[in-house]
């Protein structure tokens, strides 16, 4: 972020500067993408009555640009105000980006599909009893005959060396077997 502090027609000292940079980092807590910010104090003098405008300049990715005025007899009031109001702009801000959660289409699509996938398998639940995968690790084709001629199972799912995913199956004929 980008800073400039202006001053036209009043000397800017280091504790006027060092509270204008202080005020500016109260904005980095709205994490917004905040490119640079602009500050300029001018002092008029009208009637022999003192008074100071501050004036912030914030450029915003994907917003406009933020400008906020304020006059006061007091520098200090009148930054604390211009704080406060862009701090209201920013928070608006921020949170329209944090509150505003939109659902997309496709996972209402995939959320209908897992429902109904779901209400399937609950016409089935006696009949179908999930068993997990007892290895994810590759193995031959070779391997997983052996497991499959060893075993009562009539199907083995696998990965081969390839990370392929394999199915190897009995076929009717006693002591033939399928690769799919």
């Amino acid at each position: 972020m980008n800073t400039s502090i202006v001053g036209r027609h009043i000397e800017l000292t280091e504790p006027i500067k060092d509270y204008v940079n202080s005020s500016i980092e109260i904005f980095k807590k709205y994490n917004l993408d905040i490119i640079s910010v602009g500050a300029i104090i001018s002092q008029e003098e009208k009637n022999g009555r003192k008074a100071f405008t501050f004036e912030f300049t914030l450029n915003i990715a994907h917003l406009d640009t933020v400008v906020v005025k304020q006059k006061d007899k007091d520098l200090y009031s009148a930054i604390d105000i211009a704080v406060d109001r862009v701090s209201k702009v920013l928070r608006r801000h921020h949170d329209k980006i944090t509150g505003h959660k939109a659902t997309k289409l496709s996972e209402v699509e995939a959320n209908e599909i897992e429902d109904e996938v779901a209400a399937q398998l609950e016409k089935f639940e006696n009949e179908i009893i999930p068993v997990k995968m007892a290895s994810y690790k590759p193995i031959d084709i070779e391997e997983a005959l052996n497991a499959l001629k060893s075993g009562d199972d009539v199907f083995k799912v696998f990965y081969d060396k390839d990370h392929n995913l394999r199915v190897l199956y009995k076929t009717k004929e006693q002591g033939i077997f399928g690769l799919y």
